[in-house]
């Protein structure tokens, strides 16, 4: 008997943004609240790759976006150019740029964060900090504006390293959770907002055929 995850995401309305297309790759923006892929739990089927297989059949997705994060989304058209772009992920040649909102005032405008991630077995899904067994996880931040009532800070966001939940976990570990985010932020953080406030702005690769240097952009939305 199959065990599906019991989690089902709410139904997403918004579609889906074309932001650079040629024969070879597709970007799109991604909405907050779709799935990147489609989930085991069959009633959690829609998703980025889901709504894409039907007008492009080999369509695959170079990288994922967090459910609840929005923003830029490569995705590749046949298998040869997903592997050279898988590449320039493993080799961290891709420079990523997010935009986030995070509780409280941060006291330093600048600065990086370099947090060990590790599996947490007992809090699936889940992921902690962990200097024994941790993966080596580096956060680049800088301050974008100080909010008030409540207290809250725009910061934009430079990974360095890929790990999955990364920069929600960065966020937690220097005591400043991004707003909206349920598994690593508090009951009070998590209502502040009506979504997790964290959005893919910018990403730079080479195109991997032309070798022509890429830059693709989306506003941040909050």
């Amino acid at each position: 008997m199959p065990v599906f995850d019991d989690f089902v995401v709410p139904e997403c309305l918004e579609k889906i943004e074309t932001l650079f297309e040629d024969e070879h790759i597709l970007l799109i923006n991604k909405p907050s609240k779709l799935l990147s892929l489609s989930g085991k739990n069959p009633l959690n089927i829609d998703s980025v790759h889901y709504r894409l297989v039907p007008d492009y059949p080999e369509i695959t997705l170079v990288h994922r976006l967090d459910f609840g994060t929005s923003g830029v989304l490569l995705l590749a058209k046949n298998k040869s150019v997903n592997a050279e772009l898988t590449k320039q992920f493993q080799d961290r040649t891709v420079l990523k740029r997010y935009e986030a909102m995070l509780n409280g005032h941060l006291e330093n405008s600048k600065g990086e964060i370099d947090l060990p991630i590790s599996k947490d077995k007992a809090n699936f899904p889940r992921l902690k900090v962990c200097r024994q067994t941790g993966k080596p996880a580096v956060s680049h931040f800088k301050v974008l504006e100080r909010l008030n009532s409540p207290n809250r800070t725009r910061v934009e966001f430079t990974p360095i390293t890929g790990r999955t939940h990364q920069l929600r976990i960065h966020s937690q570990g220097f005591g400043h959770p991004i707003l909206g985010c349920d598994l690593y932020g508090s009951e009070h953080t998590l209502a502040m907002a009506s979504r997790m406030l964290l959005h893919a702005i910018e990403l730079k690769f080479l195109h991997p055929v032309t070798r022509n240097p890429m830059t693709i952009k989306s506003s941040c939305p909050f």
